[in-house]
């Protein structure tokens, strides 16, 4: 099965290819090569040193804690472009009209509360079988 998969991508690739060479004056394919190339610098340089400095930062944390903090930096990831006003223009009131930041501060409180929430309901759980493990079991 797995191999059937990789014959399907490596196809689908070759497609894509073929379709930026057969249509290099629409396609551009050395500025694609440009763009591609950098986006393989940026991730290798840039990308995975911060993934890497990020799970060290969170490893000891327990999990409700790791997660909340996971999807928090993934939902800042994609709403870092509209918070930061890409894309808005001056002479268009209506792209981009809200407050994205203050958005996004409240969508990440209410992940922190769901990490804080779900810490307490594992720690009340945890303590409620430490406990049945400690009572003894009634003879019958």
């Amino acid at each position: 099965m797995k191999v059937a998969g990789y014959i399907a991508g490596i196809g689908l690739i070759l497609l894509g290819f073929t379709g930026l060479l057969a249509d290099a004056g629409q396609t551009r394919p050395l500025s694609w090569a440009l763009w591609f190339g950098g986006l393989v610098i940026a991730h290798d340089l840039l990308l995975v040193p911060l993934v890497l400095a990020a799970g060290l930062l969170v490893r000891r944390m327990r999990w409700p804690y790791r997660a909340a903090t996971v999807i928090g930096a993934l939902i800042t990831v994609v709403a870092l472009p509209v918070v930061l006003g890409f894309g808005r223009r001056p002479g268009n009131p209506s792209l981009l009209p809200l407050d994205y930041g203050m958005n996004l501060l409240c969508v990440l409180a209410v992940i922190a509360a769901g990490g804080l929430l779900a810490d307490v309901f594992t720690r009340v759980r945890e303590k409620r079988v430490r406990e049945a493990r400690r009572s003894p079991r009634p003879r019958g």
